[in-house]
């Protein structure tokens, strides 16, 4: 896949339990990779192998520019049934192959996990985050990440939301807690999914899936899978500002393009989504974890959002370009040789502190 400069990119296969995963660590000039495990069904190995190379560069950028001392990484899971419980066995194997990297890249939750997953793969590797917090996690980041992006839509549309009508694309954890959180602002939510009952228990308004891009609306909340955003998507929207939780929203830099042409204001997504990444980050504060810290620091992506659209404005150039233009700075400034296992950290004390506790 050209334009990815991955430092390291792992298969594991453990057909004892029927496990196939990849790793990607896409850079830890900032320190450690960290990023979620999404369990999915791919079609073919291909698929599995463009989206961790993805979804890995897109954790390095977010971490740079939510200001965290952390590198991006990432795991897919070739899952078939995303919705069928994993066996003990298998999260073991899972959980002893991230530990194999060496701290290097660190676990969390992404599309498909759940917080059993992360206490099964906790039982075999200290490099892993959002575990119960019982264990001294900080469990589900789902409303935290949904907090960001309600933050980084209130500087692209406007900080208040009251009246506003906004179209939710996808009612999982965060989908579901954005919709909430919406309406709570005064906002007027209309939510969609390919599996109608989990949209109807939002409680708002339900879209066919088939409407969700061409109904008008003043934002749109793409908080399923990425990709949604081409240029012929982008031609037929009916809405003012695109602010969601979905990684990778677009599909290729020309949708960037295209939605500048179109005057749509495009809050980048791993900008706005970084909600849950600063809530992990929190696991590893001095004192622990505190949810009360992790909300008042994603209350800054606001700021940030403000930011990438003054500098897109300022020097001419897509919202998307003007992310990506602030992230290269701080990795150039702030990066370092890449992170070898063993190397002291911050987080890496900190987890292992917690592993010992819990052992």
């Amino acid at each position: 896949m050209a334009g990815h400069e991955h430092e390291q990119v792992t298969w594991f296969h453990d057909p004892a339990v029927g496990l196939r995963a990849i790793v990607a660590i896409h850079s830890t000039a900032l320190g450690p990779a960290l990023g979620g495990i999404r369990f999915w069904h791919y079609a073919r190995d291909d698929d599995a192998l463009t989206d961790v190379l993805r979804l890995s560069q897109a954790m390095t950028m977010k971490a740079a520019v939510a200001g965290l001392a952390q590198g991006g990484g990432k795991t897919v899971v070739l899952w078939d049934d995303s919705h069928a419980s994993r066996p003990d066995a298998f999260l073991s194997s899972l959980g002893r192959c991230i530990d194999a990297l060496g701290g290097r890249y660190l676990a969390a939750e992404d599309v498909g996990a759940t917080q059993r997953d992360m206490d099964g793969i906790a039982a075999e590797t200290a490099w892993v985050t959002g575990v119960d917090p019982a264990r001294g996690g900080s469990g589900d980041p789902s409303p935290v990440t949904a907090f960001g992006v309600l933050a980084g839509m209130r500087a692209a549309y406007g900080s208040h939301l009251a009246g506003a009508r906004v179209v939710v694309q996808g009612a999982g954890h965060v989908g579901a807690c954005l919709a909430r959180l919406l309406v709570d602002a005064g906002a007027r939510v209309s939510i969609s999914d390919v599996d109608g009952a989990k949209a109807a228990a939002v409680g708002v308004d339900v879209l066919g899936v088939d409407e969700v891009l061409t109904t008008e609306c003043d934002v749109l909340a793409p908080c399923a899978l990425g990709g949604v955003l081409t240029r012929a998507s982008v031609g037929a929207l009916r809405c003012a500002v695109v602010c969601g939780a979905a990684n990778n929203q677009l599909a290729d830099e020309d949708a960037a393009v295209a939605l500048a042409e179109r005057g749509i204001v495009y809050a980048p997504d791993y900008v706005v989504n970084a909600g849950g990444i600063i809530n992990i980050a929190h696991e590893w504060a001095p004192g622990g974890y505190s949810s009360e810290r992790a909300y008042a620091q994603t209350a800054g992506i606001e700021d940030t959002t403000r930011s990438v659209l003054t500098l897109a404005r300022v020097e001419g150039i897509t919202t998307a370009a003007a992310a990506d233009e602030l992230a290269r700075r701080r990795l150039a400034t702030e990066g370092r040789a890449p992170y070898r296992p063993g190397e002291p950290s911050v987080m890496r004390e900190a987890l292992l502190a917690r592993r010992s506790r819990f052992q």
